[in-house]
């Protein structure tokens, strides 16, 4: 269970960095645009701003996502349940956890449940 714990606490800090990351990203995206009437769509610089706005808001909504996963399955070992599918009751197989460590199903309840 301590490599199970410390799997999921390095993938728990690389998501929080995440996190913090793109919100600090879109912080600076937001400062940088205040009082800017600019038509950013016409721009020959690149990237527009609403483009990096989306892709920035998509990885931050991708990586706090992973956080609650994570946090859940940190929830699931403290209270004796991780590994034990959600929806059978039985193991969750190893490969399964390492390829996802935050799974609440097994292989077989995944597939039926669609996910």
């Amino acid at each position: 269970m301590t490599d199970t714990r410390d799997a999921l606490d390095r993938l728990r800090a690389d998501a929080l960095a995440r996190v913090a990351t793109t919100r600090a990203t879109l912080d600076q995206l937001t400062h940088d645009r205040e009082g800017s009437n600019d038509d950013d769509e016409h721009d020959p610089e690149g990237v527009t701003l609403s483009s990096e706005w989306s892709r920035l808001t998509g990885l931050a909504e991708a990586a706090a996502s992973e956080l609650r996963q994570v946090d859940e399955a940190l929830e699931r070992l403290d209270a004796g349940t991780y590994g034990i599918c959600a929806n059978c009751g039985r193991p969750i197989p190893a490969g399964r956890l390492e390829v996802r460590p935050f799974a609440t199903h097994c292989v077989a309840c995944a597939e039926k449940l669609g996910g």
